[in-house]
């Protein structure tokens, strides 16, 4: 099992940044992939930003060039550093990590809020 706590959200005004932490613990050795997800009331849940074993990202085309995931050693913490927020961005944004043999798990969420 693996717990995934996050931490770091609030309000900003727009054009303002925030950083996303997600701290892992149990067996993060079966994690392969890291990644964080949004939900906007209303709206689906959608991928964001994900970090692989090796290093390699990936994020959605929304977010690209204004904000940027990342982590200190192996796969812990994890971060999500957001620069030029917009009120668009206003979610729960979700840490989840998927274990090689495709289980998925999931933070409870931390509440993002930008202000126009």
């Amino acid at each position: 099992q693996v717990q995934l706590v996050e931490s770091g959200g609030g309000l900003v005004q727009a054009g303002g940044s925030l950083r996303l932490s997600c701290a892992a613990s149990g067996s993060i050795f079966s994690i392969n992939v890291m990644g964080w997800y949004r939900q906007a009331p209303g709206k689906q849940r959608e991928l964001v930003a994900t970090i692989f074993s090796r290093g390699s990202t990936n994020y959605a085309d929304s977010v690209k060039g204004r904000f940027t995931i990342s982590r200190d050693n192996a796969k812990n913490p994890v971060y999500l550093q957001m620069n030029s927020l917009k009120p668009e961005d206003t979610a729960v944004y979700y840490c989840n990590g998927l274990s090689y043999s495709g289980k998925n798990y999931w933070g409870q969420g931390t509440q993002v809020t930008v202000s126009s």
